[in-house]
């Protein structure tokens, strides 16, 4: 048997075809696998468990479908969906878990998350994520109307995009090493947990890492986004395999 994790879908209706990937990933592998863990980012945006969405009907449809065929299917928060709720965790058949999450898989005790709180270097990303993780915050905002929220998402989205266009401009170097991960954190997160295998998303840079931390020999798979393809990892009793996922012909 096989657990599958991937991260950084971005559903959304301008990439039908990344959805329709997806949902055949669903109805095809992830049916046989032994778990699913979606690491975040299932969604470009997310203001609500209420926000109407034919695409997320769809994949609560399917999640839901491959739960009740006795694969568990386990869900952590991203920065673009953290405000995924119970509501829509009920619907898809998932376990919402908390990040960083540590699981035993085949043997091991593994670290999981999505990622972002890894980037450290990005100072001003981590102040703008303390503030919209906060309850108070949250709770504001999904009381506002459905239209409020969704220009709020239009208009920190658009802040965002310019904001990481003038970092591209100005110093691409610069820009690489601080929407990364901070190698100082990864270190003390793995000396934190004590763990030597952590699995995250969230940098969009796919990859299987060794490093050093402390005494220890320790293992960092970043899994890859799902914009021109997909990307899983699968892991067995035998290790670990990070692999892209096409469309059939």
């Amino acid at each position: 048997m096989t657990t599958l994790f991937i991260s950084d879908l971005h559903l959304d209706p301008s990439r039908p075809a990344i959805t329709e990937l997806f949902l055949a990933f669903l109805r095809d592998e992830a049916r046989q696998a032994e778990a699913l863990y979606i690491l975040g980012d299932l969604f470009e945006a997310w203001i609500g468990d209420d926000t109407p969405s034919a695409a997320a009907d769809a994949v609560a449809t399917a999640l839901r479908g491959i739960s009740d065929a006795g694969v568990p299917v386990y869900f952590i928060r991203g920065n673009r969906d953290f405000l995924v709720g119970n509501d829509y965790a009920a619907r898809a058949g998932m376990r919402i878990l908390p990040d960083p999450a540590v699981i035993e898989l085949y043997g091991k005790p593994v670290m999981l998350q999505h990622g972002d709180l890894l980037c450290t270097d990005d100072v001003a990303y981590q102040a703008f994520r303390a503030q919209t993780r906060d309850p108070a915050f949250i709770a504001q905002f999904l009381s506002q109307p459905l239209e409020a929220r969704i220009a709020f998402a239009q208009k920190a989205r658009a802040a965002s995009q310019a904001r990481q266009s003038e970092m591209k401009e100005g110093d691409r170097a610069q820009f690489e090493t601080v929407t990364d991960v901070a190698p100082a954190e990864v270190a003390a997160t793995f000396q934190r947990y004590g763990v030597d295998t952590m699995i995250h998303g969230h940098t969009h840079r796919p990859a299987i890492h060794t490093l050093q931390a402390g005494d220890h020999a320790c293992t960092r798979i970043v899994l890859g986004d799902w914009y021109e393809q997909g990307s899983v990892l699968r892991v067995d009793a035998d290790g670990y395999r990070l692999e892209a996922l096409f469309a059939s012909p």
